[in-house]
This record gives structure tokens, sequence and C-alpha cells, in this order.
């Protein structure tokens, strides 16, 4: 849509409240470092290229007539364009990287270097997954080191390696647990499961995907789960209970013991959603707490990287319960200390629920993971948990006196407010966040979990170092404090100021979005900015 914006609004030195010293605009719209970028297509000219190709062969045409009757509509540009656009792009793109990345309930952690060159070392980074097993021993064994180490820090006796990222794991913990149900002959009976309000968007989803209808849980006045309402909805038509430990709240689950004995007790299963197993890992293994199956997200608590890093992994450990439905394929290790992919359900032990993803996961993922485990060691990985429950305290209670925490007490690794602190100032939790990228800060997560009103995530994770948090801190009481002085709410409206691009109708572009991109004087029909423009 860039090419329909209005320049002199969309311009980082454009438009009205710039406050900075000069002028308020530049004739080719940059502002020193931060370079006007249009779309690709804009850039684009007839002809121009930045690869000689050979002019193909000739072959016989076997497309039956259908040959392409127009250009293929990429723009046309020489080799320094391309490089120079997509570097002023990733300028301006926030990035881990860069800064304090607050997301809560992402853990935008850190990925060391040394997982990256070794996940690039010969032998490890060329594989094809073709490959005679006979030359991947190595990587059957790094799969199987990995796997023994996920085993060991979760207490659990089994481990599904295959899953591609947490909401497949997802998908592959219940489809064990439906297996399970179908082998005691109780899946048609039990078709509900249970999930508590602040569970991630994806575990109803995951149930309802598989068939089962899903029934919330509420929270108490703790921000945990009303123990006296769970036992109340568990019954004979229960499958399982999908439950976050800590929660999405950001608070470790007091009651989990209790939770799973009673759940365990109504003949139904405990999946426990691994997405902040980051808090805990190395000091509580989920199995001890009665948990019969978890996914575990690599990039949240073993840094492997987060988007853009290619295929996801998400394992999930299993309990002995479920151990035997695991999918295929397993690694298996013969006599002779010979690796082989065990990928025909009927020969391996138990009754595995089948093929989750073709061939046994992301060996990028398992290659950075286990460089993450084995660099840190379990006094590591220990310390990591604490210092990202640290940092989220340390957030906590720096900024509990000019804003409003959601919940009484200390935190695990999220911090959790409300927008209490915001009422009747005119300002909102969107407005509050559009500013903070001004401050140079990707905003935290907004409004959820839905639980609480106007609510603000913050999860700064072990990766920053106190002076870093000092300045986040600093820059969100500066924040607050303006909002609640009650003069500033048509400053907050009008932020981002200093963007690339200003504030624009989100909910226009949802409504209306142009997912095509057309020469300015032949917009499409029903395009929004044309209708703003006019």
């Amino acid at each position: 849509m860039v090419q329909s914006l209005d320049r002199s609004q969309g311009r980082i030195g454009g438009g009205a409240a710039n406050t900075t010293a000069g002028p308020v605009s530049t004739y080719t719209g940059n502002r020193a470092l931060q370079i006007e970028e249009p779309l690709i297509f804009e850039m684009g000219q007839p002809g121009r290229c930045g690869v000689d190709l050979p002019e193909p062969s000739k072959v016989k045409d076997r497309l039956n007539g259908l040959k392409r009757a127009g250009e293929i509509g990429l723009p046309g540009l020489s080799e320094p364009q391309v490089v120079q656009h997509y570097t002023r792009l990733s300028q301006k793109n926030y990035a881990i990287d860069m800064g304090v990345y607050p997301l809560g309930s992402c853990t935008m952690k850190h990925n060391p270097r040394i997982n990256e060159k070794v996940a690039r070392l010969p032998g490890i980074g060329d594989l094809h997954p073709l490959q005679p097993v006979s030359t991947v021993q190595g990587a059957l064994e790094l799969i199987d080191r990995l796997a023994h180490w996920l085993k060991t820090l979760t207490g659990m006796p089994a481990v599904a390696m295959s899953p591609a990222a947490g909401a497949h794991g997802e998908m592959c913990g219940m489809m064990a647990i439906a297996a399970a149900l179908e082998a005691r002959g109780e899946r048609a009976k039990r078709r509900v499961v249970l999930a508590p309000e602040s569970a991630h968007g994806t575990n109803p989803a995951t149930a309802a995907a598989l068939g089962f209808t899903v029934k919330p849980i509420p929270a108490n006045d703790r921000g945990r789960v009303d123990l006296t309402a769970l036992k109340a909805a568990l019954g004979p038509d229960v499958a399982a209970i999908m439950l976050t430990n800590p929660n999405t709240c950001g608070l470790f689950e007091t009651e989990i013991v209790e939770i799973s004995r009673a759940v365990h007790e109504a003949g139904a299963f405990f999946y426990c959603d691994g997405a902040n197993f980051n808090a805990i890992v190395g000091r509580v293994r989920p199995g001890d707490l009665g948990v019969d199956c978890m996914h575990i997200n690599l990039h949240k608590t073993f840094s492997t990287p987060h988007g853009g890093g290619g295929p996801g992994a998400g394992p999930v450990v299993l309990s002995a319960a479920l151990a035997p439905y695991a999918p295929y394929p397993w690694i298996v290790k013969d006599d002779g200390d010979t690796w082989r992919v065990a990928e025909d359900g009927a020969a391996v032990d138990g009754k595995p629920l089948g093929r989750l993803k073709a061939f046994h996961g992301q060996m990028g993922m398992f290659t950075r993971a286990l460089s993450y485990i084995m660099s840190h060691g379990a006094d590591g990985l220990k310390q990591a948990a604490e210092d990202a429950v640290l940092s989220a305290n340390y957030v906590m209670a720096s900024l509990q006196d000019v804003m409003t925490p959601a919940f009484e007490g200390p935190c695990m690794h999220e911090a959790l407010f409300d927008d209490s602190f915001l009422k009747d100032t005119g300002v909102s939790t969107l407005d509050f966040a559009k500013a903070m990228i001004d401050e140079g800060y990707h905003p935290m997560t907004m409004y959820f979990p839905l639980v609480v009103h106007g609510a603000m995530l913050i999860e700064p994770t072990e990766s920053q170092a106190k002076e870093d948090l000092d300045l986040f801190v600093g820059a969100l009481r500066a924040l607050a404090e303006r909002a609640k002085s009650g003069t500033a709410a048509e400053d907050f409206k009008a932020a981002p100021r200093f963007a690339p691009r200003r504030r624009l109708d989100e909910t226009l572009a949802a409504r209306k979005p142009v997912l095509r991109w057309r020469p300015s004087n032949n917009p499409p029909e029903g395009d929004p900015m044309k209708q703003a423009a006019e």
C-alpha cells in the first residue's frame, strides 16, 4: 500500500506532531540514515536485469498450448538496487539483536552465535534427508542426544522429535491422548477438553481440530486456575486438560499437583503447554508434576531462531501412559553402535499414531538446541531460568508504582500489567504501545491474556543486561507519567511520530486489505487507500 500513501504524512519528517529541531521535512523524504524506500515494484523498470541469462534452448512444447500470454510481472532491477532495497528494508525491522524485545509469551531471547557456527559445520549444514542412513550416523546420534536431554530435563520417558512447531506439537500430544483413549475404548464418550481462560489460543484450536469440545475453566483472583471450578467440570466425558505452567499471566500454578491428581482420578490426561518452560528449565521437571505430555518450543527455551530462521521444531515429551502412541519415525540404536530410523509403525514397539511430518523433523533446530544445552550445562540452564524470572520481577518492581500489576505478588518470567493506570487519561493500551515505538522499543504483547483488561505482558528474558532493563524501565516510567499528566493524550494518539510510517487505520486495513500491488494510476476497486484519498 505504500505507493498510495500521502508521503507528507508517511515520511518520518512529514506531517504534524514532529517536535524535533530543524526542518520538518526533506526533499528526498529521508532522515539521515533512515532512508525512504518505495515498493520494489515501484522501482522496477522494463528490461533492467542484474543477471545476464543465456537464451534458453528450444524444446518441444509440453504445455498443451498453455503458453504464457504476457509478462510474469516481476520488477526489473540492477543488482545494486536489489541489495540496497533489502538492506534498507532490514534496517526498518526491530530485532532481538538491536535491543530489548519485550514480547510477553513469545520469549524473544538471544540466539548465541556458537549455535549458528555449529549448525553450519560440514556434515551438519549440508545434510540431505534422502542420504543413505550409513552416511548420517552422526546426525542420528545428535538427534538421539538431544532427545535424551529433553527427557532428562522434563523427567519424561519418551519424546517425539518430528513435530514442526509448538502448535504441531500440541496436535501430536492431543493425538496421542486420543489414541490412548481409543485403546481404552473411551474415545467416543470422552469428548471434552478443559482449557483455562488464560490458555494460549492454539490450545482450544488444537482440541477443536481433533473433534473435541472445549470447555473453559475460569481463573481465581490470584490469576491461577480456579481449582473448585476445575473439579466441578471433571467427569466421565472429559478427555484432558490443556494447561500452561507457568501460565500466560506469568504465574506459576501453585496447585498444579492437586490439579494433576484430580484430572487423573477422573480418568483424563494432563496436557501441559510447554511454551513457558524457559522459566523453570533446570529447576522443575514437568514429569514430577504429573504431566502426561508437553510440547517444547525449541526457540523459546533453547534459543533456536524465532521466526525467519527456517522451519521450527516442537518436540513432545510423553509419559509412560502415552509413550506407546508416539508417532514414527523413531531413532533406534542396534547392536554394534549402528543407528537407524524406524519408519514402519509395525516394526517398532507400541502402537504409534502414524507419521506427522516428512522425514524426522528440523535438523538445523535440533543442532542449535543441543549446542545451547551442551554449552550451558545443567548449571547454566538453571541460571538462565533464574535470570529470566529475576529480570521479570525487576521490571515488575521498578514499574509497579506508576503502572498497575494485574495480580499481587511476584511473577515468574513475565510481568503482566493492566490498563488501570491509564484510566481517565484519554490514553489507551494501543496508544501507549505506539508511543513505545518512538522510544525505540518494540511494544510488549498487548490485550493478551484476555482475562486482564488492557493487558500489557512484558517478558524481558534472561538475555538483557541490567543497564538495558534500566533504560527500558525508564522509558516506560516516563510514558506512564506523561499519560497520567492529563495533557498528552493527543500526543499519544499521534504516535509513532518518528517511525518510517505513521499510524495507519489498522481497522480499515484489516477489513479491506490490499494484497496486490498495482500502479498508482490503476488502483484496484475497493482500494481503501484510494477511498481515503478521495
